[in-house]
């Protein structure tokens, strides 16, 4: 019996891409709001699979985007469709738009969402617009595309104050199917795998449980994609997984699929901290996002997104 597909649609993304898709046994779907830590456990998959930090290519070669826009589906396909290393996928769309099979193992990863606001905002600055609507147009084929970038290449977005922008962004109620960047949607995304997190194949990671156990949580990863790696491997394994060591090699590592739409890759992976929205918002600010995700999520969804399974009630 056929499923049917939640259909995502937004300036960057179209699940229809999934459409078709052949997967194999054993592979490995990495679905999570973007800056969430995706590209960290792009790393940790990849750290897993080849047991080396010595990777064979370019993290986003080893491990497409399938869904994003700028290159040509029948590409990215072909590309995965050549690899012989057992496949990790990236994708930002919810798991009701992904095909469901239950020989693919389906990773999500959660994080405080005031912290992904912040990572948002300094990754939207760091893009290059002009670029990537280039690309899309380029990809999509003679009257396909989006509509021709600003000269300037900015965003109204990057001219807003930090806490304007983060007041915006847990406000903004835009269908997640037309928009993914927003606080609804982060929270619908993580909602669909919450739904599934029981299923044998749905693994679900935080960002706050990687940032204070590397070790523990990658040899718990491990586990559930049946994956054994010899007991003198681990502590490289792990420190190349450490942020200070991905931003060293942030040429590999960072997610502009080799096309140059980040101006930078090395800001790519910034501090990897929590809390800094609390140099931005107020009190009341504080209150009013309470009452916001209080009517987006239950409650026991919410406490793992805020604190992941150990984090801290502060």
């Amino acid at each position: 019996m056929t499923t049917h597909l939640a259909r995502y649609l937004t300036p960057m993304e179209d699940s229809s891409r999934w459409d078709g898709f052949e997967f194999r046994p054993g592979d490995i779907v990495i679905n999570s709001p973007a800056k969430c830590g995706t590209t960290w456990t792009q790393m940790i998959c990849a750290l897993l699979i080849f047991q080396t930090p010595r990777l064979p290519g370019p993290l986003s070669s080893l491990s497409p985007w399938i869904d994003m826009l700028v290159r040509p589906k029948q590409e990215v396909w072909e590309r995965l469709a050549a690899q012989r290393h057992r496949r990790f996928i990236k994708t930002h769309i919810p798991l009701d738009g992904i095909p469901a099979d239950p020989r693919v193992t389906y990773i999500t990863v959660g994080r405080d969402p005031r912290d992904v606001a912040i990572s948002l905002r300094s990754h939207g600055k760091n893009l290059k617009r002009e670029v990537i609507r280039r690309l899309i147009h380029q990809a999509a084929g003679p009257g396909g595309g989006t509509a021709d970038p600003p000269i300037d290449g900015h965003d109204e977005r990057d001219l807003l104050d930090e806490r304007t922008y983060l007041l915006r962004w847990v406000d903004n109620d835009d269908s997640p199917h037309v928009n993914l960047d927003s606080l609804r949607a982060l929270i619908w995304t993580q909602s669909r795998a919450w739904l599934r997190r029981a299923e044998p194949n749905v693994v679900l990671l935080h960002y706050a449980d990687l940032s204070a156990d590397l070790a523990g949580q990658m040899r718990r990863l491990a586990v559930r994609l049946g994956v054994e790696i010899d007991e003198s491997r681990w502590p490289e394994l792990v420190e190349a997984a450490t942020f200070q060591q991905m931003r060293k090699r942030a040429t590999d590592l960072a997610p502009d699929e080799q096309l140059g739409y980040i101006r930078d890759r090395e800001r790519f992976f910034r501090s990897g901290g929590t809390g800094e929205w609390r140099r931005f918002l107020t009190d009341e600010d504080r209150a009013h996002y309470d009452r916001r995700t209080a009517g987006l999520a239950e409650p026991d969804l919410l406490d793992w997104l805020h604190h992941g399974a150990g984090g801290s009630r502060d």
